[in-house]
């Protein structure tokens, strides 16, 4: 048997650890990580040392009853994290009571409910059916509302590139509030989803930083003088003062007023025992304030290290201590769409890109978010558009390979064929502008469309590998215009941090680097970078499964009633659950460093729950309390030891802002791959620098032939009424 080495950055520090001295890391407690994305929900568990134990994977419904109307159901949603909460725990092969934390993201979408009983609303455009209770971030309705929210140039705006674009919540709720009766309207209390699924686990209604200051207007208390976060005069001016009513009630309250605002991982509390029972957890179960999935991605990435020395990134951070580390790691987050998301640690502010915003990671530290509307899924309509592509899949599946790989290998053999000096030539002279779904930053313009230059009959699959490229191109060029647009308003950026299925594009990931100049690091989990993240959100929340200072000697935590007093037969639980969405599809590491462990020793914890488990002090000095399973005293001084390892304890009065969620980050992130950027002087850079001239003219070209026809519009409009 052949065993390569494995470079020491692919390892987490816990994993490196347990390399050494296997006892030294604790591998008996886990977190989940849940995310739900634009077609599907998922959970993963994630043991002590970073890894991914499992991953399940359910998919989630959509509706467009008509065009621009997209809607999603809360009830669908939670079935779907409740199936994938229970598959990749009994996967995992883990005791729901050593489940210490959980975490949640999702996509930027608004959810109502009923104020009186968390019921859910419906949002249309069928009123009638309270299973479209979910506007999804991609809907597009309130083109009105956006418009006359960005006409009233409030000081908010200034913290979301200069407009608000109409995939944030604020335009959404105004539609709803132009479309329903009054009276139906004041029913409502609106929350952005990974808020509502933070709240539907625990029945808090505390909000977090990063949800509410994305894509709500609200302003931390203290930037630019706010005082409660939301702004009175800026909603009755949009003609919302029904957001007001009762200290901004229906937003969830507002700071100093009753309500309870978090940063990424701050705990909101434990799950409720009816979230416990429904997902197959323990009331002992602390919940990390949840974050926009994008976000996610930036936890679940920024602090890989990598397998080759990066100097810019050395050189910028030698200095820096904890979360000030990551300024400069800019993470890239892709998907249907892209985020690129960077920290600062003073506000800049960048034309076209969204933020900055304060506090929505870790208090004191700045957040700016650009965006792509159409990455992924450009790539997926060029495909599945143009005239070879059954020809593509068929030739795809007799080669087995993915369509993509399969269009890389045919365009490395074109370069052959045709005598081209390097594949990216092959598309010389196609200039391809790919804003088909109107363009987030930083042009934050949604009327946007597409053109392509250079096309011809051609309708074979060749055509559609050179089309294909230019696509590619397109997302590289666009990322740069991002990356140029923030570096020129005070950005200082050393490196992309990818994490998307994307990352497997050897093409694309190359085309990123060359154009923009900057390495491109590759996650250890590719496709799970985002749910990686919101499973360490709730390891840091799982400090206060342990600590006790405020609680009495009474509380208690619960197992579900399902699992009361009943073996969890694993076997068993598996072949129930057997679907073909609980495959794991992160990639994981070579060496599962937690197998090693579990082998010497298998569970230190009873497989049969006892019937009720409390929390007892260990004495009247002040130590932490520990969880206590029942009577069983044996079991009980285990626990107690491996908690005291774990060092999972309360912050520290001196501890930096974002230290702790920083630590955890760097503890379980592990490593990753680099793309370095080809020398300057490279052909293919001097002739991606050149179409990057074509590629900003055709945007510029774009909006000027818009306008020269929109005036002429309104004149012949002019001309008519007169």
């Amino acid at each position: 048997m052949v065993v390569t080495s494995r470079s020491r950055s692919t390892l987490t520090l816990n994993q490196q650890a347990l390399l050494n001295n296997p006892s030294s890391v604790d591998t008996s407690v886990f977190y989940v990580g849940v995310d739900v994305g634009t077609g599907s929900a998922r959970a993963a568990v994630v043991d002590n040392t970073g890894s991914i134990l499992a991953l399940a994977e359910r998919p989630i419904n959509r509706q467009e009853l008509k065009p621009d109307y997209i809607t999603q159901s809360t009830t669908e949603i939670w079935d779907a994290i409740s199936y994938c909460v229970k598959s990749s725990v009994r996967d995992a092969g883990v005791d729901p009571a050593q489940i210490l934390g959980i975490g949640f993201d999702a996509t930027c979408s608004l959810v109502a409910v009923n104020s009186k009983d968390d019921s859910p609303f419906a949002v249309g455009p069928d009123f009638q059916n309270p299973d479209q209770d979910v506007i999804l971030w991609m809907d597009h309705r309130a083109v009105t509302e956006t418009d006359e929210i960005n006409a009233t140039g409030d000081k908010c705006l200034k913290y979301v590139g200069g407009t608000m674009s109409i995939e944030m919540e604020l335009p959404k709720m105004k539609w709803l509030k132009n479309n329903l009766p009054s009276e139906k309207f004041k029913q409502a209390k609106f929350y952005d989803l990974a808020d509502f699924l933070t709240h539907r686990a625990t029945g808090s209604e505390a909000r977090s930083y990063c949800s509410t200051t994305c894509k709500q207007g609200f302003l931390p208390p203290g930037v630019e003088g706010s005082k409660h976060g939301w702004s009175k005069e800026f909603l009755e001016t949009i003609n919302m003062p029904e957001l007001v009513e009762d200290n901004f009630k229906r937003l969830g309250g507002a700071p100093g007023l009753g309500g309870q605002w978090l940063s990424a991982g701050d705990t909101v509390g434990p799950l409720s025992e009816k979230a416990a029972e429904e997902l197959g957890l323990t009331t002992s179960t602390y919940v990390g304030s949840g974050v926009i999935d994008a976000y996610a991605g930036w936890v679940g990435t920024v602090a890989a290290q990598t397998d080759i020395d990066i100097p810019a990134l050395v050189e910028r951070e030698e200095s820096k201590k904890g979360m000030d580390k990551s300024a400069g790691r800019l993470a890239a987050v892709a998907g249907t769409s892209t985020c690129h998301i960077a920290l600062s640690k003073d506000p800049i502010f960048v034309e076209g890109v969204w933020g900055p915003y304060r506090d929505v990671i870790a208090p004191g530290f700045w957040l700016a978010e650009g965006g792509q509307s159409c990455t992924g899924a450009l790539l997926a309509h060029v495909l599945n558009t143009h005239p070879a592509y059954s020809e593509l899949a068929r030739l795809a599946d007799q080669s087995n390979v993915s369509k993509f790989d399969y269009l890389n290998s045919r365009l490395e053999a074109l370069t052959r064929q045709r005598g081209s000096r390097s594949v990216v030539a092959l598309a010389k002279h196609l200039f391809f502008y790919g804003d088909y779904h109107g363009n987030r930053s930083p042009i934050a313009d949604p009327r946007m469309k597409a053109a392509i230059v250079g096309q011809s009959m051609d309708t074979s699959v060749d055509d559609l590998a050179v089309t294909y490229l230019g696509a590619c191109e397109f997302i590289a060029q666009q990322t740069r215009q991002i990356v140029e647009k923030m570096e020129k308003s005070g950005h200082n950026l050393s490196s992309i941090f990818m994490s998307g299925g994307q990352c497997r594009n050897g093409l694309l990931m190359r085309l990123l680097a060359d154009c923009t100049g900057l390495p491109i690091i590759i996650p250890r989990y590719i496709d799970a970078a985002v749910v990686f993240g919101a499973a360490l959100l709730g390891a840091v929340a799982a400090k206060d499964a342990i600590k006790s200072k405020s609680r009495s000697r009474s509380s208690s935590f619960k197992l579900p009633s399902s699992l009361v007093n009943k073996p969890l037969d694993l076997a068993t639980a598996q072949k129930d659950l057997a679907s073909p969405y609980t495959a794991p599809s992160a990639t994981a590491s070579t060496t599962n460093m937690s197998a090693i462990a579990h082998s010497s020793g298998g569970f230190p914890f009873p497989m049969t729950p006892a019937k009720e488990a409390t929390l007892d002090e260990e004495d009247s000095e002040g130590e932490e309390q520990t969880i206590s399973f029942g009577s069983n005293k044996t079991t009980q001084k285990d626990v107690s030891e491996k908690i005291k390892d774990l060092k999972i304890q309360e912050a520290k009065k001196n501890q930096e802002p974002g230290e702790e969620l920083w630590n955890v980050m760097v503890k379980l992130s592990g490593g990753g791959k680099v793309v370095v950027p080809c020398p300057e002087d490279n052909p293919d850079r001097v002739l991606l620098n050149a179409k990057y001239k074509i590629f900003l003219d055709q945007a510029e070209t774009q909006q000027k032939y818009r306008e020269l026809v929109d005036g002429v519009e309104i004149a012949l409009a002019k001309k008519t009424k007169a």
